[in-house]
């Protein structure tokens, strides 16, 4: 019997990808809105702020690493829309060589600086502040692979020498 990962590793990835951003944008909203509606009608909190901002932080990072899946960056090409397929390939090739060396320096200082801020908790809430920076160490993690697997892909179809 052959145990295929594929499900789970597409339901891991839209969980990670998908709906706790979807989650954390609900919560974001909610917390907005209560802020508003208690700053004008009654006793101003403090924290639907933090949760707002805690939120945020969460949405933007696991949001950006779905549209890195689906390719939805903005981004300016008016040099590599001129180039060759071949020539694009190997543009992509350089850029996310670079960013994927620079996001493999990057995890162990970052590692390190989440799990030592596991000792501060966030002034209102008292959240320890190691949730507030995980989500960018997922970041990275899951922008390595990904750009190991685009970086792959070119390398390969420059090898073959067909377009890429």
């Amino acid at each position: 019997m052959k145990i295929s990962l594929e499900k789970p590793g597409k339901f891991l990835l839209d969980l990670i990808e998908l709906y706790i951003p979807a989650l954390a944008f609900v919560a974001l909203f909610v917390a907005f809105m209560t802020q508003i509606v208690c700053r004008y009608f009654f006793t101003p909190l403090t924290w639907p702020e933090e949760l707002s901002l805690l939120c945020f932080c969460w949405v933007a990072l696991l949001g950006g690493l779905y549209a890195k899946r689906s390719e939805s960056h903005v981004a300016f090409g008016m040099v590599y829309d001129l180039l060759k397929p071949r020539g694009k390939a190997r543009m992509r090739l350089a850029g996310n060589s670079l960013l994927l060396v620079a996001f493999a320096i990057a995890v162990k200082p970052c590692w390190d600086y989440v799990f030592m801020m596991s000792y501060r908790k966030s002034d209102v809430l008292k959240i320890p502040m190691q949730w507030a920076y995980f989500p960018f160490v997922v970041f990275l993690v899951d922008m390595i692979v990904r750009l190991a697997i685009d970086i792959w892909r070119d390398a390969s179809s420059l090898r073959k020498g067909g377009p890429a």
